[in-house]
């Protein structure tokens, strides 16, 4: 059976722990791509990111016309964090969060609740794994370019091979059953268990450490999201 997928995507992961679920066509397959812990690539049969922000963006019914950068919504402060020094005390620096700069052209987007709490659950499981801040914004980056922060189940036939998740992660390369990849903490926990596994990644540029753990078929795309990401984690580290 097939759904109408606009009914669903709006209302994934409304909180940090509520797992998405979805059995939809029509919505293009997301443009990264987790082959599993042991990094091994796997065929990739999949079409630009920009397809995925699209049909993000058709799902919520803005079209990329209503908001700043073309994706609809509002900008604020859920979405810039802060830089002008009325942050708590306590909250990491920019040199901690991007201690290299940035890395080419950067991207930005609105973010919704659901998307919020899921870079809430990124965060505190950084926290949890001992990666720090620097480890939750390669973590918030990297899930920005799989699911633009949503908890995406099973997209039917137009799944990308069987990735689900905040991080597009695959049970046939061993990240872990659909239920255990699509909830929130597990997932991010996943993630950063297989980035701690990566050499010197505390040295490494946000979009090779990324890569390394995804294996994703546009290795540059992560690099995009670190000054939001920054902003992100600065905001609610």
């Amino acid at each position: 059976m097939k759904f109408d997928f606009t009914r669903w995507l709006p209302a994934i992961a409304k909180d940090s722990h509520q797992k998405a679920a979805l059995s939809v066509a029509g919505i293009a397959v997301l443009g990264g791509l987790a082959v599993g812990p042991t990094a091994v690539a796997a065929p990739v049969t999949i079409g630009p990111h920009e397809a995925a922000i699209a049909a993000i963006d058709y799902a919520t019914g803005t079209n990329g016309t209503n908001g700043p950068d073309g994706h609809g919504g509002t900008e604020s402060g859920l979405t810039t964090g802060s830089r002008d020094g009325r942050l708590p005390a306590g909250h990491p620096s920019r040199d901690e969060l991007v201690p290299y700069g940035v890395q080419g052209a950067q991207s930005r987007i609105p973010l919704d609740d659901a998307q919020l709490d899921n870079a809430k659950a990124i965060i505190k499981a950084a926290k949890k794994s001992g990666v720090g801040e620097r480890g939750a914004v390669i973590g918030v980056a990297t899930s920005l370019q799989e699911s633009k922060l949503y908890n995406l189940g099973h997209l039917g036939a137009y799944n990308d091979h069987d990735s689900q998740g905040l991080f597009q992660q695959r049970p046939s390369s061993g990240w872990g059953t659909p239920d255990q990849i699509t909830d929130p903490d597990y997932a991010a926990t996943a993630f950063f268990t297989a980035l701690k596994n990566v050499d010197g990644w505390q040295n490494l540029p946000l979009t090779q450490a990324a890569q390394t753990v995804q294996v994703s078929a546009y290795p540059f795309a992560y690099a995009q999201w670190e000054d939001q990401a920054a902003d992100i984690v600065q905001q609610y580290g």
